[in-house]
């Protein structure tokens, strides 16, 4: 693959992801309730499905997906109510009276993996936009999977950057506040999540 060709997919990764998507609003959320180290199992979660989606892509499954769009709108579907239940249990939770934050419980490291993994893998766009997005940057010339692992492994590492930074900043944040600012974290985090949500909702929408 050509180092321009290379650097031209990086940006376009990098356009993509500026502005912040409901895995990241998750990864923040997570951060602020459990700390950085322990949301990593939500990036994790999220980067796993984002793996099998590219390899879906890569083996022609976006195909399958769009050949049955009635399955597609299905898993669509539920990924959102997914993310609307998501963003209630963060306003319940704000409303909650808290304990001594270093009493409190926490998530377990299995369900932040799950919660970052679920709201990624029930995106089935995903799938036909990895799909569309490769083959703009790949050349008939050279073998596929090589150009495909490439890319793949950079938009793996650019995604886990993005999850990263979000979580950190969010550990920062709620290191450096007070323990009320605790309940409006959950509560930014759960309305911003319920918008991603509802905004995801709408694009799965049939047009007329």
């Amino acid at each position: 693959m050509q180092t321009e060709i290379f650097i031209a997919y990086i940006l376009t990764v990098l356009a993509l992801m500026s502005t912040p998507g409901p895995s990241h609003l998750l990864m923040l959320s997570n951060s602020a309730a459990n700390g950085f180290r322990r949301s990593l199992a939500t990036a994790a979660g999220d980067l796993s499905a984002n793996m099998l989606q590219m390899l879906a892509a890569g083996f022609g499954v976006s195909a399958l997906i769009m050949a049955a769009p009635k399955a597609f709108i299905v898993i669509k579907f539920a990924g959102v109510l997914y993310l609307v239940w998501l963003g209630i249990q963060m306003l319940r939770k704000s409303f909650q009276t808290r304990q001594i934050e270093t009493h409190s419980p926490r998530t377990s490291l299995k369900s932040l993996y799950l919660q970052g993994f679920i709201t990624s893998a029930t995106n089935p766009k995903a799938v036909v936009f990895f799909a569309a997005l490769f083959p703009q940057f790949i050349s008939e010339a050279s073998s596929f999977w090589p150009q495909f692992l490439l890319l793949s492994a950079a938009y793996l590492v650019i995604d886990g950057a993005f999850l990263s930074f979000y979580g950190f900043a969010a550990s920062r944040l709620r290191r450096f506040t007070a323990s009320n600012a605790a309940k409006w974290i959950d509560r930014l985090g759960g309305v911003g999540i319920l918008i991603a949500a509802v905004l995801l909702g709408l694009k799965s929408m049939p047009r007329a």
